[in-house]
């Protein structure tokens, strides 16, 4: 008789799903991006808006829009020289930012506090990060509309249901821009002052 067939070799094991990273800048749960953030992630540049614009009103763009245009190819060196600063010294941007907050409030770090705990601090050493690579999208693209779109739909309403006090984070945000800034020139600290601001703004 003939041998039996040999078994069928075991289906590989599914992919693990990516997983998001959550937004919770200390509080005592996480929570995901996907659930917070529900509008449309998008992300177009300055030229992108002026043809769409243009072309939803049948029209030539204006002057001002060729200007503007003009003036995003310019400032283009400028931006990525900007972010790269910024990604290449995240660590030692998060380190400082935190050590200034820590002091401003040192009730955070304490018993009882949102940041009490090294599983809590990380959390928001983590989240320090992440609102610095959000700011540097808005730098790269020469637009708030990213940090909008990603990062502040609904976002003192997720923090108010989390017990995150957002008073405290506007503080955080505050001490991130002074360390991010310290490390740029004074015309590349005056183009990115505007991006914290603008979270510091809408979180206020």
């Amino acid at each position: 008789p003939a041998p039996p067939a040999p078994p069928a070799p075991p289906a590989p094991p599914a992919p693990p799903a990516p997983q998001l990273p959550s937004l919770s800048l200390c509080p005592t749960q996480s929570l995901n991006y996907k659930l917070i953030f529900t509008q449309p992630l998008i992300i177009m540049s300055v030229v992108s808006q002026v043809i769409l614009k243009a072309d939803d009103e049948l029209r030539y763009p204006s002057t001002g829009e060729l200007k503007g245009i003009k003036d995003f190819f310019q400032t283009g060196e400028q931006r990525v020289r900007i972010a790269n600063t910024l990604a290449e010294n995240e660590k030692k941007i998060v380190e400082e930012a935190s050590k200034q907050l820590w002091q401003k409030r040192p009730d955070f770090i304490a018993p009882g506090g949102n940041a009490y705990g090294q599983r809590q601090r990380a959390l928001c050493l983590r989240d320090y990060g992440w609102y610095l690579r959000l700011i540097t999208y808005g730098i790269l693209s020469g637009d708030k509309e990213p940090i909008e779109k990603i990062g502040l739909i609904g976002v003192k309403e997720m923090y108010n249901s989390l017990g995150v006090p957002v008073p405290g984070m506007v503080e955080s945000i505050r001490c991130l821009k002074k360390a991010s800034l310290a490390l740029l020139s004074e015309a590349d600290a005056a183009e990115a002052a505007p991006y914290f601001d603008y979270i510091i703004q809408s979180m206020s």
